[in-house]
C-alpha cells in the first residue's frame, strides 16, 4: 500500500500483469483528452486511447508502458489500468496476422 501524498498505481493486461508499485505522478491519453493524475485526485473512470502511459514512480526512473486503450479507474489514491494488451517500455502493435 502507497503511503499518503502517493499514489497506489497497478497495471494490467487482459492476460498478464504489467507494473505496480507507489508513484507521484500517472499520465494518460483519455478518450476526452490527456490526464495528469496527482495523489488527491477525485475518483474518476475513464476509457483510455492507444498510446502510452507515464508513471512518476516515487523511486526510481519514469516508467512507460504502451497500450491499446482499456480503461483508467482512479479512488481513493489508487490507480487501476485495465489494457487488452500493455507493454512496459513503448508501443503496442497489432499482431501481424
Amino acid at each position: 500500500m502507497a503511503a499518503q501524498g502517493e499514489l497506489e498505481v497497478e497495471v494490467v493486461a487482459a492476460d498478464h500483469f504489467v507494473w505496480s508499485g507507489a508513484a507521484r505522478k500517472v499520465n494518460a491519453r483519455t478518450t476526452n483528452g490527456q490526464i495528469g493524475i496527482l495523489p488527491g485526485h477525485s475518483p474518476i473512470l475513464a476509457i483510455l486511447e492507444a498510446g502510452e502511459i507515464s508513471v512518476e514512480p516515487v523511486s526510481g526512473e519514469r516508467v512507460v508502458v504502451g497500450v491499446d486503450g482499456g480503461f483508467f479507474s482512479v479512488d481513493s489514491n489508487r490507480v487501476v489500468i485495465v489494457a487488452d494488451n500493455a507493454r512496459v517500455g513503448g508501443s503496442v502493435t497489432p499482431d501481424s496476422e
